[in-house]
């Protein structure tokens, strides 16, 4: 299904923006995986009879698969190239949505949702990131920021589009349709991408941390010590970040505004999320994926704390769309990180790790705020937990950035001398 390897002059070339385009297609596609279950959190309440904790298992269990799916898929896609796990994905994801509108429970729609919806979207997100990452040298980082675009892009389209379907239809009728309409558009679009990345050029020695050894170690530290800083942080930063993302509609409903102004806020956070992540794409080329997350994740920690004074329409939607505009690019930055720390035959795996630990900041915030509500019957308590994990995390990267910076200028007087 794919071919041989590229040459290194296929690095931005036209078919590599090509394929960006096509991978940013399928990324708002499959995105829906991510965001349906968001939507139709009240609607699935309400009929199964369980409470804000239960009705969230669906969307947490969808992140740990996320988790389990993006690091099997980045696998895949090392040994037989992109287009395979986009296929297993488009399959597994399909299926999970006609499965899921005939579940009985709310266990087993969980299930579905972790076990094939989840699963199968993890294709569509980590791995065509690192994939994408491997065809952009000087523009890595706008190609990486628009290739992850492609999942806010979904949670800008598709959260009015479910919240319309299943205002009509009902939400079971609405997954049947998700599932058939991935099915006929993500197969023909994966072969777009049926061509090898072209070969990498080899990491430079000041941003690989060779000692007189030759040995690899990023930041002076052992490589996988590195990478499990960058999973603690990811977890840390996606604990903060689930919580408007994944409870905004209910919390609206509480609020008394309905679930369709619920839906609009998701969808102007993550339409803002989108310029962010562009945005975040032109910063990364200039000052470096450690640099841009801290300046992400500070930002988003100030916007958080505007959800505590204010719960009024007008001002939810406005601190909506300021929390998508300054976190859209954070995610994309430890893709940028792995790419600047690791040599790039290490790309998928890691990438797909790091990638992992952000979902899986997202799966455990999502089931965390609806605990903490059910607990207090408020969101204030919730919002206060993921500040907290978001100031775990400004601490582990900016550590980590005075080491990059440290380690840069040992590099830059070796060379000199």
């Amino acid at each position: 299904m794919t071919s041989a390897p590229g040459h290194a002059s296929d690095i931005e070339s036209r078919y590599a923006w090509l394929r960006l385009l096509g991978s940013f297609t399928i990324s708002t596609i499959g995105g829906v995986g991510m965001w349906a279950i968001v939507v139709a959190l009240p609607a699935v309440q309400a009929e199964f009879g369980v409470l804000r904790g239960g009705a969230s298992l669906p969307y947490s269990l969808t992140m740990l698969g996320f988790v389990v799916g993006v690091v099997f898929m980045g696998r895949l896609a090392d040994r037989f190239g992109i287009v395979t796990p986009v296929i297993l994905g488009t399959l597994s994801l399909s299926l999970g949505y006609v499965l899921a509108a005939k579940a009985t429970s709310i266990t087993m729609l969980a299930f579905i949702y972790g076990g094939l919806i989840g699963f199968g979207s993890s294709a569509m997100f980590g791995p065509l990131i690192a994939d994408i990452s491997l065809w952009f040298e000087r523009r890595r980082g706008l190609a990486i920021g628009l290739c992850a675009s492609g999942n806010y892009f979904a949670g800008a389209v598709w959260p009015p589009v479910v919240e319309y379907f299943i205002a009509q239809q009902g939400w079971r009728d609405t997954h049947w349709g998700i599932g058939l309409f991935c099915l006929v558009t993500m197969v023909p679009l994966s072969f777009v991408l049926r061509r090898r990345p072209p070969v990498q050029p080899p990491l430079p020695q000041a941003s690989a941390g060779l000692n007189k050894a030759g040995a690899h170690r990023p930041l002076g530290l052992a490589p996988n010590g590195v990478q499990g800083l960058l999973l603690i942080a990811g977890i840390a930063c996606c604990v903060a970040m689930s919580m408007p993302q994944v409870h905004i509609v209910a919390y609206c409903v509480d609020l008394g505004y309905g679930p369709a102004r619920g839906a609009e806020m998701l969808s102007l956070m993550l339409a803002f999320g989108i310029i962010s992540r562009l945005a975040s794409g032109w910063i990364l080329d200039r000052i470096g994926g450690l640099a841009t997350l801290l300046l992400g994740s500070a930002l988003q920690g100030l916007a958080l704390t505007f959800y505590l004074p204010f719960d009024g329409l007008a001002s939810l939607y406005v601190v909506s769309a300021f929390f998508g505009l300054v976190q859209g690019g954070i995610v994309p930055s430890y893709a940028f990180i792995v790419r600047e720390l690791f040599p790039p035959e290490q790309a998928g795996l890691r990438v797909s790790v790091a990638i992992a630990a952000t979902l899986g900041g997202m799966a455990l915030g999502g089931w965390m705020s609806g605990a903490i509500f059910d607990l207090t019957g408020s969101y204030q308590a919730a919002l206060l937990n993921g500040i907290a994990f978001n100031l775990l995390n400004v601490a582990i990267i900016g550590w980590m950035l005075l080491r990059w910076r440290r380690q840069r200028q040992m590099g830059a007087a070796l060379a000199a001398a």
